[in-house]
């Protein structure tokens, strides 16, 4: 089988819903999140994934096992969200208050992770998927979700600005069916609905 990474934003929590950085505060899902984290259930559980991994944040893990893959899911710290440092907490508008141009993807953040960091964590994950093979899950985060879609491509990763995760969505990584050698993001941001497949 191909490679093909499922990967799975929390559902909602307090933070995401106030548009506050949320990066090692290690928050619970709302109850809507838990809702949202349900609703991903129906379709995932016609896939048949060969690994789960889980960020180690709590809002990523149950959103794992509300989904009905906490049973199986192992933890992988390089899915942890972005470090965000002394922007931990804060919102971009009231950061960009004192930084009118400030952009996370091309900034970093003061006193958390660096541009560099971010995106070496990245690619040591990518390079650590692609020594697997099949349907493989990951529960982790919005920003360094969007990190990891643009350097499994091979954009830098201030591309990553153009790829915003909804809470409890789905994308799937890949390669594409023509030219195997060639990855792809073959879904984007997706919706629950009860209708994801395998071959999705």
């Amino acid at each position: 089988m191909s490679l093909r990474l499922y990967l799975i934003r929390h559902g909602e929590t307090e933070w995401s819903l106030t548009s506050q950085h949320t990066g090692r505060t290690d928050i619970p899902l709302t109850a809507r999140g838990e809702e949202e984290a349900r609703e991903l259930a129906p379709g995932l559980k016609s896939i048949p994934f060969v690994h789960v991994l889980t960020s180690p944040l709590r809002r990523a893990r149950k959103t794992g096992e509300l989904a009905g893959l906490g049973t199986v899911a192992a933890i992988e710290p390089d899915l942890a969200e972005w470090d965000y440092g002394d922007y931990e907490g804060k919102c971009s508008v009231d950061i960009r208050k004192q930084r009118a141009d400030w952009n996370i993807f091309r900034d970093g953040c003061p006193g958390g992770e660096s541009i560099a960091q971010v995106s070496e964590r990245a690619d040591r994950l990518i390079g650590h998927l692609r020594a697997l093979d099949g349907n493989i899950a990951l529960f982790s985060h919005g920003q360094f979700g969007s990190v990891l879609a643009v350097r499994w491509v091979g954009l830098p990763l201030v591309s990553a600005q153009h790829f915003p995760l909804a809470t409890a969505s789905l994308s799937i990584l890949g390669f594409d069916d023509h030219h195997p050698e060639v990855p792809v993001v073959a879904r984007w941001n997706a919706a629950h609905n009860g209708r994801l497949s395998a071959s999705t």
